[in-house]
């Protein structure tokens, strides 16, 4: 059985995250751990996943991308979990057609992420989530919780870039406490919410999860009246950790999770403004943005929810132009 809502709901419905299981950081002195070094790691990521999408716009903005190489998994996701396109079915956006982007494992020739798990760690038994940030060096994963990545991501490597990258600071001492208050209600009620809306497997479960995700957007539509970001008028980690669940709002969520109390386009100006200013004016979350992989895997995925696997078309445009 593909991974979804039966393997991941509790017996009162509700839909359990797992915790990541590797938690190591990159750091800037040579004698670390995992010194950052040029060449040496490796970027694993869906570029269906908002977490790993966090991590994609994050190696863009501090301007990485020779630092550390990308592979990128087919958006179907079958039993086995994620692969570079070896698990099929019949249908759009099977692996049987095309689909741009998927790029297969540049550094083994795996054809599943769960392979990198077993080599990292032969009694590994949980899920194989992506985004893998992989040593290449030392054949082993260094993290997988999109969160912590994209904070060593910020730091480790400053003193190897040159300029705005090495500048732009996404967590500033300054700002942490605010950030820091923001992340977990938007991870809680919007990023994880949508996930507790669609994979509730009982209406109470649903309706408690559903209704806390839309006071939560209702509060950012107020932090954005008249505001770009969501803190201090500048690009944080903030509006990175938060876009990644809006680009895949109305697309994704509205239908597939039954998050439809309201859209972003038709119900919050405000935070539609605040998307659309992030996807045409930087570049780092446009280019991290394959809507044919977001719809693609949400709705081919999950046969509990979507069984008979059809991709809707729209919204069209799946964003409104600035």
């Amino acid at each position: 059985m593909a991974p979804g809502i039966t393997s991941w709901a509790s017996k009162d419905g509700d839909f359990k995250r797992q915790e990541s299981q590797f938690r190591d950081a990159v750091e800037p002195n040579a004698d670390a751990k995992f010194p950052a070094e040029k060449g040496r790691y490796h970027l694993y990521v869906s570029l269906a996943c908002p977490w790993a999408t966090r991590a994609l716009i994050v190696r863009k903005l501090k301007g990485l991308e020779d630092f550390f190489d990308v592979s990128v998994v087919h958006p179907f996701m079958g039993e086995k979990g994620w692969s570079f396109g070896a698990d099929k079915y019949e249908g759009q956006g099977s692996g049987g057609e095309e689909i741009a982007n998927v790029t297969g494992d540049k550094v083994y020739g795996f054809e599943y992420i769960r392979e990198l798990y077993f080599k990292a760690d032969p009694k590994y038994s949980a899920r194989f989530t992506v985004p893998v940030f992989w040593d290449k060096k030392q054949e082993t994963l260094v993290s997988n919780e999109s969160s912590e990545i994209i904070r060593f991501m910020n730091t480790a490597f400053n003193d190897k870039i040159e300029g705005k990258h090495a500048k732009l600071d996404l967590y500033p001492q300054a700002l942490r406490k605010e950030i820091d208050e923001l992340n977990d209600p938007i991870y809680n009620k919007v990023n994880n919410g949508v996930y507790k809306s669609g994979f509730a497997t009982t209406q109470k479960a649903y309706s408690e999860a559903v209704h806390p995700l839309f006071e939560q957007l209702d509060k950012i539509e107020k932090i954005l009246d008249g505001h770009d970001f969501l803190v201090g008028d500048q690009l944080t980690e903030a509006d990175v950790r938060l876009w990644v669940t809006l680009i895949r709002f109305d697309p994704v969520y509205v239908g597939h999770f039954k998050c439809n109390i309201r859209t972003i386009r038709a119900g919050y100006p405000n935070i539609n403004r605040y998307m659309k200013n992030l996807y045409h004016n930087y570049p780092a979350f446009r280019d991290s943005t394959d809507f044919t992989h977001i719809k693609v895997h949400y709705y081919t995925s999950h046969p509990q929810v979507n069984p008979t696997r059809i991709v809707p078309e729209g919204p069209i445009p799946h964003i409104e132009p600035m």
